[in-house]
């Protein structure tokens, strides 16, 4: 991929990440961006099913913004990525179109799925999105079949495999890990750690201290980063990538992150305290990143402004594009649904 790096004699801010220097301006304000994007993106959709407009029940990653961009930063067009139920921000991160994306939450035709898949299965090959899914691990051995077909075809593409806490806990995730480094394959497996599993701690649900403590057992490295900050994530995912795309096998990221929002639209959050949730909230990881790009000379507050802006509008364009999409008609029931290759 071409380099957007600062030019050498604009890295003279005293302390500041040497990922932001390498990045460049461009990709970092993309970045803000996306962060926002996804921000949005589910407080527009919380609203839509408040006002009735969606039914069932959505999952929201808000709080955990810089993990999915970050962790996507490091990704080619071509790399692949399997998410999950809370999938809206890495599907964002890896260059999701949010009309298609409200479009499917809709149930509309114009979606990623035509309307079949909604919130929880959004999908898009075309720019390596193998989709999101509903059972708990389901993506990471997914992901790995991605990386072992990388590795005979030799096409020099990574896949990663977001998943959450409480999916460590499932035999999938061992199985996975221990097939991808036996074989040697490029795979990065990124655990967004926002401390419960539905409304169970980690701390009960989990022997070891750590996700990231469990990679030793299976010969890769674990890397345990602060989730909520952009500049950490980026740098571990930079790593993980070049070492997967280089051949020298998988890496586990355990991003310590946080959801603001309950395990779904049903959680009345009573297993959590008032003030746990405040104290994550002034973690939040967009602010996090707009207080470096101001602080570290790289973004103004107007060109911040002027995104925001830009992201408002976009949201706008694409509710009254989902509003829009006829809903598919019902003798197309099963089409999209099987395959016939």
């Amino acid at each position: 991929m071409a380099s957007n790096a600062l030019p050498k004699d604009a890295r003279a801010v005293p302390n500041r990440p040497a990922i932001y220097d390498e990045l460049g301006v461009p990709a970092l304000a993309d970045a803000f961006r996306k962060m926002q994007l996804i921000r949005r993106f589910e407080e527009s959709a919380e609203e839509s099913y408040m006002r009735g407009l969606i039914h069932g029940t959505m999952h929201l990653s808000i709080g955990q913004e810089a993990t999915a961009v970050g962790i996507c930063s490091a990704l080619a067009e071509t790399d692949y990525i399997t998410s999950t139920h809370r999938g809206h921000g890495h599907c964002i991160g890896k260059g999701g179109d949010v009309k298609r994306m409200f479009a499917e939450f809709f149930g509309k035709e114009d979606g990623y799925c035509h309307g079949r898949g909604g919130s929880m299965h959004i999908a898009d090959p075309t720019m390596g999105n193998l989709g999101a899914n509903g059972i708990v691990g389901g993506g990471i051995p997914i992901a790995v079949g991605a990386a072992l077909a990388s590795k005979r075809l030799g096409n020099g593409r990574v896949a990663v495999s977001f998943f959450g806490d409480g999916a460590n806990n499932e035999g999938a995730f061992h199985e996975a890990l221990n097939m991808a480094s036996v074989w040697t394959l490029p795979v990065v497996f990124v655990c967004e750690n926002n401390q419960y599993g539905m409304s169970t701690s980690t701390e009960r649900s989990t022997a070891v201290k750590n996700v990231a403590d469990r990679a030793v057992a299976y010969d890769m490295p674990g890397v345990i980063v602060d989730g909520n900050k952009f500049a950490a994530v980026a740098t571990a995912a930079r790593e993980a990538v070049a070492r997967a795309r280089s051949g020298g096998g998988p890496t586990l990221i355990e991003c310590k992150t946080y959801r603001t929002r309950g395990h779904s639209r049903s959680d009345r959050n009573r297993y959590r305290t008032k003030e746990e949730i405040e104290s994550w909230i002034e973690r939040d990881p967009i602010l996090a990143l707009e207080n470096d790009l101001i602080t570290y000379d790289l973004l103004s507050q107007a060109e911040i402004d002027e995104i925001r802006a830009d992201v408002e509008t976009e949201i706008t364009e694409a509710l009254a594009f989902a509003a829009a999409s006829p809903s598919p008609a019902v003798s197309s029931l099963t089409r999209h649904v099987y395959t016939t290759v």
